[in-house]
């Protein structure tokens, strides 16, 4: 039986904080709102591996346990360290170990499938009148629970991806994998929202936040590919290019081989994770949204700044 995991792995799963710098980013700035004089006491990355894994025989310091509460107001310190209420797992925790097209309904299988080949040995079979939507989810936490970013990424030869922090490549894909496809002959652009420009701000203040939260994980984002780009050998460094563009967020885009969309729209006041999310197949005919979120994006790209 696979143990069920404690909640607060679980919340740091769902807020996107897994790379330890970002959590360390979330303590600090919660710590700053608890008592300033608990800034700086962040646990290091083996302290924050020992409290996610469950294996704690107590809960850490007080002065911890304050913060961990300021960071998921509505739980105690006790509920954090406790495995998680069935109702709130994303997904089944006795996952098939057959990988993660296992997890994967038919529709999905076949949106990500190349052209011309059978998704996963599974037998085609024609979907609803939807033109070119493959499958839609209500949030981004469900569709990344049913397509994990491997499945989409792993043998890409093109991605195009533009948004606000694009967390799906940057937090939820390794920095080996991307470095390893990069430097395979893949093509990778990036399109951020300017972390120093307005449209960040007034995205901020849409969505509550009060300490540039959305602005450092851009950054730090950013950041982390700069260093995959620089860790590539010498001539597949142009094949990574990052650029940053100013304008009112609307949509987050990835195009994937030029046949596969996973689009995004941003509601008011809404996390990304929260928003609704579609996954798109080009259509051959060139009819349905495949082609207008393409556009979308191509407009962006002649908009941007290079970083």
């Amino acid at each position: 039986m696979t143990r069920r995991p404690i909640l607060l792995h679980v919340l740091v799963q769902q807020r996107q904080l897994m790379r330890y710098g970002m959590f360390r980013a979330a303590y600090e700035s919660a710590a700053k709102k608890v008592d300033r004089e608990l800034v700086g006491t962040a646990p290091s990355r083996a302290q924050l591996h020992r409290w996610i894994s469950g294996g704690l025989k107590r809960l850490p310091h007080t002065d911890h346990c304050r913060v961990l509460q300021r960071m998921f107001p509505g739980w105690t310190a006790d509920q954090l360290f406790a495995p998680c209420p069935e109702d709130l797992l994303p997904v089944d925790p006795a996952r098939p170990a057959d990988g993660p097209a296992a997890s994967m309904s038919p529709g999905v299988r076949r949106a990500i499938a190349p052209p011309g080949r059978a998704p996963f040995d599974t037998p085609h079979a024609p979907g609803p009148p939807l033109s070119d939507v493959a499958a839609v989810f209500t949030t981004r936490a469900e569709f990344t629970c049913a397509m994990p970013p491997q499945a989409m990424f792993d043998d890409a030869e093109e991605i195009r991806a533009a948004g606000l922090s694009l967390n799906l490549l940057c937090q939820q894909y390794p920095d080996q994998r991307l470095r390893r496809l990069v430097a395979n002959g893949a093509r990778l652009e990036c399109l951020f929202l300017d972390p120093d420009g307005d449209a960040i701000r007034a995205r901020e203040r849409e969505e509550g936040y009060t300490d540039h939260f959305l602005s450092t994980l851009t950054k730090l984002n950013i950041e982390v590919l700069s260093r995959v780009r620089d860790h590539l050998p010498a001539e597949a460094r142009d094949r990574l290019s990052l650029a940053v563009y100013d304008e009112t967020i609307r949509f987050g885009i990835v195009l994937i081989d030029g046949t596969t969309c996973v689009m995004q729209p941003y509601l008011p006041q809404a996390r990304g994770v929260d928003s609704p999310t579609f996954l798109l197949r080009r259509d051959p005919e060139g009819a349905g949204l495949y082609n207008t979120f393409e556009q979308i994006y191509h407009e962006l790209s002649e908009r941007s700044r290079p970083v």
